[in-house]
């Protein structure tokens, strides 16, 4: 059985604790118990979490865990020298340290992420590298493993990071069946991104919406203004000017912006030749795809393939 302690700074995040859900779920699909989960902080006893409401934990510099997962803060401040000296002990103890969210803070303080990769929300991404100078911040990213260092980005990334660790521990099948009794749609890959096309572009009316999920169930279709019109039942007209001053862009431009997600998520995640992928997402030739990619990303498909696979492997 698999031990997995979680360090809770005071005002821990309580979003940061929804990965322990994951491994419970584990035990139940595997119908044994494969982990057992333990409440850590600094001194043991109640700590108070950002609704103010406190849990019971143990002392960390007590326990050996085989995983350490460190919670965030709404906001990141420094931690107390006993906390991170212990970290720092606990982590060096362990098979894998990992981090949600702005936990990553309290990894960098412990110095566990010099010369690693690692992620944190993208809002905090900066601060963290500015902090932590040693460490190469991709602020685009799920979750990132770097040898035995796991980081995530916002809370609701802990259960992608978990779901990974299952995986890794126990294998897809079982990972896959926690994620369906979590109603998660499907494990997001680590290495994509914290970003969705659809949020961005923001659509108001159920129309524009539902236009909007046609192009995405039908991506390797044309999708033309006349197909997209008839999908939110408007005129190619009236279409285009609700469209644009919805979501401040073209059609055009929204698609390929659809495409590319989907294309990306099938680059870093399947066996899928490029050529294959170009057709699957509606790119008519891998060229067109390699320079959509490049204005999306600055890199061309082969690289962002390259650097998944380094950093699952």
């Amino acid at each position: 059985m698999l031990t997995i302690g979680f360090v809770l700074p005071e005002g821990f995040q309580i979003m940061g604790l929804a990965a322990a859900s994951a491994f419970e779920l584990a035990n139940v699909s595997a119908k044994q118990r494969l982990y057992e989960i333990r409440l850590l902080s600094e001194q043991g006893g109640p700590v108070t979490n950002s609704l103010g409401a406190a849990v019971e934990t143990h002392a960390l510099a007590r326990q050996k865990v085989d995983t350490l997962i460190v919670s965030g803060l709404l906001y990141p401040q420094p931690s107390s020298a006993t906390l991170i000296k212990r970290l720092r002990q606990a982590s060096a103890s362990s098979r894998r340290t990992a981090s949600v969210c702005t936990g990553a803070f309290l990894l960098g303080e412990a110095g566990l992420l010099d010369g690693r990769r690692v992620t944190t929300h993208w809002f905090h991404a900066r601060d963290l590298q500015k902090q932590f100078p040693k460490a190469r911040v991709e602020e685009d990213r799920i979750f990132i493993i770097d040898d035995s260092v796991w980081t995530s980005a916002g809370m609701s990334a802990g259960i992608d990071l978990a779901l990974g660790m299952i995986e890794k521990d126990f294998g897809g099948e079982l990972a896959r069946s926690v994620a369906q009794k979590l109603v998660v749609h499907h494990r997001r890959a680590g290495g994509q991104s914290q970003h969705s096309a659809l949020l961005e572009l923001d659509a108001k009316s159920d129309r524009i919406q539902g236009a909007l999920e046609h192009a995405r169930r039908n991506l390797r279709d044309a999708l033309t203004v006349e197909e997209l019109a008839a999908a939110a039942h408007l005129s190619p007209r009236q279409f285009s000017r609700a469209f644009r001053a919805e979501t401040g862009q073209s059609p055009a431009r929204a698609v390929e912006h659809l495409r590319v997600e989907a294309a990306r998520l099938m680059v870093e995640q399947s066996r899928h030749t490029i050529d294959e992928i170009a057709m699957e997402t509606g790119f008519s030739d891998p060229e067109r795809m390699r320079r959509a990619f490049l204005r999306a990303f600055g890199q061309p498909p082969q690289v962002l393939r390259r650097n998944a696979r380094q950093a699952t492997a």
